[in-house]
C-alpha cells in the first residue's frame, strides 16, 4: 500500500475538543500565546519510526494544503456552542508548514510544532493519526482486518448479552459509550467501519464519536470537551499565578461556554489537587468530571465523596471514564457507579486498534511542553504519564500544589 496516499482528507477529522479548546483560546485574552507541542513514542515499536520520516513529511505537506469546505463550516455553525466569529476565522484558516518540523534522530521520529498556539495546537491529532496509519500500512492488511472484525463482533455480542443482564437487574442510569479512538486508530477506513457497525448494531449503547468528520458523516453526536493542554496553558500565561492556574482555566471555560460542554478534566495536577480547587461554585457550574489516569474506582469514589461534602446529589452529575478502557472495564465501572451517578465511557484504542498482540497500536502522544517560553507539565495520577521536559519546573509545580507522589 503506497505511503503517499492521503491519510487526512478533511480538517474535521480531528477530536471535537481540539475545536472547543481552540475556540476558548481564540476568543480570549490569550489568543497570542506561543506554544510548543512535541511528539513522543512512549514505547519503542518493532519498526523504527525514523523510517517513516519522508512519508510523514509528505502527508503533512498534503495536510497543510487543506481548507475547510463550506459544508464543514455549516456543520460547525450548527453546533450551538460554536461562535460565528470563530467559524469565520476557520473559513480562512490553513495549517502552516513552517510551524512544524519532522526529523529523525537515530531510530526515533522527532516531530515538533512550534509557533502561535491558535495555529500549532491543531496539528496534534492529525500527526498522531498519520504516524499510526503509516506504521500500520507495513502489516498484512487482510489478516489484520480479519482479526479486527472478529474482535469487533465479539464486543458487539458481549454488549448485546449485557443489555439483557442490565434490564433484568434494573440498575441505575443507562449505560452509554462513545468512540475516542481517532488518535491511535489502525486506519481511517477501519475507523469509519467501526463507527458504522456500532451505530447500526448497538444504537441503544453507542452514543457518539469524538471524530467530528465521522459525527457529521453519520449523524452522530460529536463528543468531547477539554484536554490537558487547555489546563496546562494557564500554567504559563502572564497574568495568572501558578497556584491559581486550574481555577483560571475553569473560569475561562465557564465564561466561554455558559453551561455547555460541562465536563471538567481532573488529572492535570492530580485528582486531590484538582478537588481542592473544584469548590461549590465550580461543582455546581460543571455537569461532571472526566477520569484519564489513576485507579478509576478510587477516582470515582473521591469524586462522589467530594460532591457529598458539598451537599450535591451525585445523581445529578456525570462521571466520564476515558483511560485505557475496554468493554469489560466499562461494564464493571458502570456497575460500580450507575446507581449513584450518571456515567459515560470513552473507549479509544480498544475500539479502533484492537487487532491482537501481533498488530499492536503505537503508544504515541503529542503534548504541549512549553507556552510563552515557559515549561508546562501534567502531573498524572498514573506512573509514566507525567509529562514535562523541565525537572525544576516539575518540582516547583509539585510544591505549589502540594503533590508528593
Amino acid at each position: 500500500m503506497p505511503n503517499d496516499r492521503p491519510i487526512i482528507s478533511s480538517l474535521l477529522e480531528t477530536d471535537l475538543y481540539k475545536f472547543t479548546m481552540w475556540q476558548a483560546l481564540f476568543n480570549s485574552a490569550y489568543n497570542d500565546n506561543d506554544a510548543e507541542y512535541r511528539f513522543v513514542c512512549r514505547r519503542p515499536p518493532a519498526m523504527p519510526l525514523a523510517a517513516l520520516k519522508a512519508a510523514v513529511q509528505h502527508q503533512v505537506d498534503h495536510l497543510c494544503s487543506l481548507t475547510f469546505r463550506a459544508e464543514e463550516l455549516d456543520y460547525l455553525r450548527s453546533l450551538r456552542y460554536m461562535k460565528s466569529s470563530f467559524v469565520d476565522f476557520l473559513s480562512i484558516f490553513r495549517l502552516q508548514r513552517r510551524f512544524i518540523s519532522i526529523e529523525s534522530n537515530g531510530e526515533a521520529l522527532e516531530i515538533v510544532a512550534r509557533g502561535p498556539q491558535v495555529h500549532v495546537m491543531f496539528f496534534e491529532i492529525f500527526v498522531l493519526a498519520t504516524v499510526g496509519e503509516l506504521h500500520a500500512r507495513s502489516w498484512p492488511q487482510d489478516a489484520a482486518l480479519a482479526e479486527g472484525r472478529r474482535r469487533l463482533a465479539n464486543k458487539i455480542q458481549r454488549l448485546q448479552a449485557f443489555q439483557a443482564e442490565a434490564e433484568a437487574e434494573q440498575e441505575g442510569f443507562p449505560f452509554a459509550f462513545f468512540d475516542f479512538g481517532l488518535r491511535r486508530r489502525f486506519s481511517g477506513a477501519w475507523h469509519d467501519e467501526v463507527v458504522t457497525t456500532l451505530k447500526t448494531q448497538l444504537p441503544q449503547f453507542f452514543k457518539g464519536t469524538s471524530n467530528v468528520h465521522l459525527a457529521m458523516k453519520h449523524g452522530l453526536t460529536a463528543m468531547g470537551t477539554v484536554a490537558h493542554e487547555y489546563m496546562q496553558t494557564f500554567q504559563a500565561v502572564h497574568d495568572v499565578p501558578l497556584r491559581n492556574s486550574q481555577r483560571a482555566a475553569l473560569e475561562a471555560w465557564v465564561q466561554t461556554y455558559r453551561g455547555d460542554l460541562g465536563i471538567a478534566l481532573t488529572d492535570v495536577v492530580g485528582m486531590d489537587a484538582f478537588l481542592r480547587d473544584f469548590d461549590l461554585y465550580f461543582a455546581k457550574l460543571f455537569d461532571g468530571l472526566r477520569h484519564d489516569s489513576g485507579d478509576p474506582v478510587e477516582w470515582g469514589e473521591k469524586a462522589l465523596a467530594h460532591y457529598a461534602r458539598l451537599r450535591i446529589d451525585g445523581r445529578t452529575k456525570r462521571l466520564v471514564f476515558s483511560d485505557g478502557l475496554d468493554i469489560e472495564k466499562s461494564i464493571a465501572l458502570w456497575r460500580q457507579f450507575a446507581r449513584r451517578a450518571q456515567t459515560g465511557f470513552g473507549i479509544g484504542t480498544n475500539l479502533t486498534h484492537d487487532f491482537g498482540p501481533q498488530f499492536p497500536a503505537l503508544e504515541i502522544v503529542m503534548k504541549l511542553v512549553r507556552c510563552n517560553g515557559r515549561p508546562v507539565a501534567k502531573l498524572s495520577d498514573s506512573p509514566g504519564k507525567t509529562i514535562c521536559d523541565d525537572e525544576t519546573f516539575l518540582a516547583y509545580l509539585r510544591s505549589v500544589f502540594d503533590v508528593h507522589s
